[in-house]
């Protein structure tokens, strides 16, 4: 187009847009002397230049050092807005000019310019190689963007004209605006066209990176959108079907207010309710969140069940449940009368200890029956992990409460009775101490603030009723015993175990497989052969199994339509059913040889009897010990061999003991033994084999011996004598301080055994061989009384 010299026109400064001539673009005017600019334009011929500011980031009107000299001439197409908001004005370039002369005219910024025309420096041949290069990467480009780009591809396909194409393609590309301004200056074509063509393939490439990253995204969040759009339609489906939609923070705060909670949990359970409304339920946190207020929700923050104390009936359950066990359940009565009178006191924390079978579990459940209470119990065999006991951090993916707050949630009240089984097997390995976890569960000054770190807000353990069950004391750490109440409970005697059989086991068996008392009957003598003859425990499991075994039996003789109804299982059909007997009572009716000696021993399972044997052969005085003895089972020994040394000339004058090794043997090699009490069995098996003389084995015998003759007591006393009975033995040698703990002992056991109390070792040798010894050394009667040692899984204390 011609242009005036003299001609002043408005212009208008631009921060980002450069517009090429044949172009058309929208430009918003929001500068006080731009929409000045527009005004005036608007008033006069409609036209403007458009010059591009050196400094983008200024928003200041700029003065004309700050713009660049060459710009366009545009056209204005059409104007919207107002003075007040500001103008959105379509810009058509019309050609491409420089200015001469900066101007203010009314406030407003104005040039005159003169035209920079196009050199046209290109052949056709060159024109057209250009074109295609430039068509190729513009049809490559559209195809990476997104959205449907047909039309552009269309509009570029049909243009034939380089300039037009040159400026088409620098209009559109997404390149800073400095870069645009360049290819504008340049007056060149072949030279734009060429800077245009590397501009365009840089182009290319960034969008060929963004396409690939955009790709390895979709393939790495696929799947979570893939579950966000299930859930979205999963919800509308429910809402659909009317059956609501996920809780909100309304919900849960109704929830929270229903609880119950104390005013601190309270006020993190609604904060959690907060985050969970703030974070949306596409949220992988919102999850967390929803189980731990759901837990929050769930404890029995306040609810209790109210205690029915009635010690008459607390007294008739405990019979009907347990038959027996006089001194432990006249415990448990104390117990419950303590709770009845003080109402509001802690929580207790009992331990029963005993061997396996002798209903430890069900008494903690005929507790609880009666005391109305709610029964929960966790297993604690093998546990490894505190984390067990105390719950997993929230921050861990399928984290969740310690098994204490899971029973009391499961349970309902914060007053149940909780049976914590097995507490002697837990376990320590590299995750942590669970037995120290249970200090503060199991410490009636602390558990009233008990921290699951799952829950983490503190819960009020203190009126819950621990019953913890062991089969020893030894694997319980000490600081962890000194917060229980321990209560011993022994094995049943024999004729308790027949009691059980015909009263409990029998009736229970006989419902379990379908028969009734008009179908089969078992005699007593039948019990009492399964008793001695094919068990040896302390408890009633093994009973209970042969038993079933017996009913199984008895079930297909009574489908068996030639069997005279009621089937009789007696004695005689004991042993078709299961076989020989496996324990035989030999001990009371043999005749040993001189060097045996009969022991009492203690297992977890009870007490039982143990042989001590012994040999002369020749040799130099040397003293062989087998048997897998422990340290403190050979010290007796030794002792032992002292004593009879000491006193060797009034047992056997004339005997050379350098010339004969002594081997002393306990069978069952297999088993560990250990403990002090064997003293008095190895002086007497010793003091036999060189008397020559034989212990009666109707005889047994448990007791400590010191270096200067003293028989000192032991523990384990009444499950020694319940073995002792078991086993047939009719008379047993005790220290005489032991007596005191015979009282435990049923009196129908006492009445069938002899005891004979001993206070040294003369007097020993004297009640099982009948020697009267005098010693070299006056012997005491002091000493110090020692504890029954403690071993686990089929190990023997003696």
């Amino acid at each position: 187009m011609h242009l005036q010299g003299n001609e002043s026109i408005p212009v208008i400064p631009s921060r980002n847009v450069v517009i090429f001539p044949g172009n058309t673009a929208p430009v918003r005017v929001g500068r006080a002397k731009s929409k000045a600019a527009i005004e005036q334009a608007q008033a006069g011929k409609k036209f403007v230049v458009l010059l591009s500011q050196k400094d983008v980031h200024q928003e200041d009107e700029p003065k004309a050092d700050d713009l660049h000299r060459v710009g366009t001439l545009c056209r204005i197409e059409r104007v919207v807005g107002t003075p007040e908001t500001g103008y959105q004005a379509v810009l058509r370039g019309m050609c491409r000019i420089e200015v001469d002369l900066f101007e203010t005219k009314a406030n407003v910024l104005a040039v005159k310019v003169s035209e920079v025309p196009e050199r046209l420096d290109v052949d056709q041949q060159t024109a057209n190689a250009l074109i295609e290069s430039m068509k190729k990467l513009a049809f490559e480009i559209l195809e990476l963007i997104p959205g449907d780009t047909r039309q552009v591809v269309q509009l570029v396909d049909a243009i034939t004209e380089l300039p037009v194409l040159v400026n088409l393609a620098a209009e559109n590309l997404q390149v800073a605006s400095a870069k645009k301004q360049q290819l504008l200056e340049h007056v060149s074509l072949k030279a734009r066209a060429l800077d245009l063509l590397q501009l365009m393939q840089s182009q290319k490439e960034s969008l060929e990176l963004q396409a690939e990253i955009r790709e390895k995204l979709s393939h790495k969040m696929g799947k979570q959108q893939r579950e966000s759009i299930l859930r979205e339609q999963l919800k509308a489906i429910r809402d659909e079907l009317g059956e609501g939609a996920e809780e909100t923070e309304t919900d849960f705060t109704k929830k929270i207010d229903d609880a119950g909670m104390p005013d601190d949990v309270r006020k993190i359970a609604l904060t959690e309710a907060r985050r969970l409304e703030s974070l949306g339920a596409n949220s992988p946190e919102s999850n967390v969140i929803r189980n731990y207020l759901d837990l929050l929700c769930a404890m029995p923050w306040n609810t209790s069940s109210e205690d029915r104390i009635d010690l008459n009936n607390a007294r008739k359950i405990l019979d009907a449940d347990h038959y027996g066990l006089e001194k432990i359940k006249r415990r448990i009565i104390q117990h419950l009368a303590v709770m009845k009178l003080k109402k509001e006191g802690k929580g207790s924390i009992l331990l029963l200890v005993g061997p396996p079978g002798v209903g430890k579990t069900s008494l903690g459940q005929s507790i609880a029956k009666a005391l109305d209470r709610k029964f929960v119990r966790a297993s604690l065999g093998g546990v490894r992990d505190d984390s067990e006991i105390r719950g997993h951090r929230r921050t861990y993916i399928g984290a969740m409460p310690g098994r204490v707050i899971q029973g009391i949630k499961r349970a309902g009240v914060n007053n149940p009775v909780f049976m914590l089984d097995e507490i002697d097997k837990l376990g320590r390995g590299y995750s942590g101490d669970p037995a120290a976890a249970l200090l503060e569960v199991l410490d009636p000054e602390q558990n009233n603030t008990f921290a699951d770190h799952y829950l983490d807000v503190p819960f009020d353990l203190s009126k819950v009723l621990f019953i913890a069950t062991a089969n020893s004391l030894e694997s319980i750490p000490g600081p962890l015993l000194d917060r229980m109440e321990v209560i011993e409970v022994a094995g049943y005697t024999t004729p308790e175990k027949l009691h059980i059989a015909k009263n409990h086991l029998v009736p229970k068996q006989f419902s379990e497989h379908g028969l009734t008392p008009e179908q089969a009957t078992f005699s007593d003598d039948a019990l009492l052969r399964l008793i001695t003859g094919y068990t040896r425990e302390a408890g009633v499991r093994e009973l209970q199994r042969h038993v079933t075994a017996l009913c199984r039996a008895a079930t297909e003789r009574v489908l068996d339509e030639k069997e005279a109804l009621p089937v009789q299982i007696g004695s005689a059909q004991v042993e078709d059913i299961l076989g020989a007997e496996k324990f035989i009572y030999e001990v009371a009716e043999r005749v040993v040889p001189p060097g045996v000696v009969t022991g009492l021993a203690w297992t977890p399972r009870g007490g039982e009897i143990l042989f001590v044997e012994s040999s002369l052969m020749p040799g130099t005085g040397k003293l062989l010990l087998t048997g897998q003895l422990g340290e403190v089972m050979k010290e007796s020994a030794h002792i032992a061999l002292s004593l009879v040394r000491s006193n060797l000339p009034t047992l056997v004058p004339g005997f050379d003991y350098d010339k004969k090794d002594i081997h002393v043997h306990v069978p069952a090699g297999a088993i560990p033994k250990d403990g002090p009490s064997a003293g008095v069995t190895m002086l007497t098996t010793l003091a036999s084999l060189f008397s020559g003389r034989a212990v009666s084995p109707k005889l047994a015998m448990t007791g400590e011996i010191t270096l200067r003759g003293a028989v000192t007591p032991v523990g384990g006393v009444k499950e020694k004598v319940l073995g002792a009975h078991r086993a047939g033995i009719e008379r047993i040698l005790l220290s005489r301080r032991n007596e005191r703990d015979l009282k435990d002992v049923p009196d129908e056991v006492k009445s069938q055994i002899q005891f004979l109390f001993v206070d040294t070792v003369a007097d020993v040798l004297k009640a099982a061989l009948d020697l009267d010894v005098t010693p070299a050394v006056p012997l005491g009667v002091g000493g110090g009384a020692s504890a029954a040692g403690v071993n686990f899984g089929d190990s023997h204390t003696v």
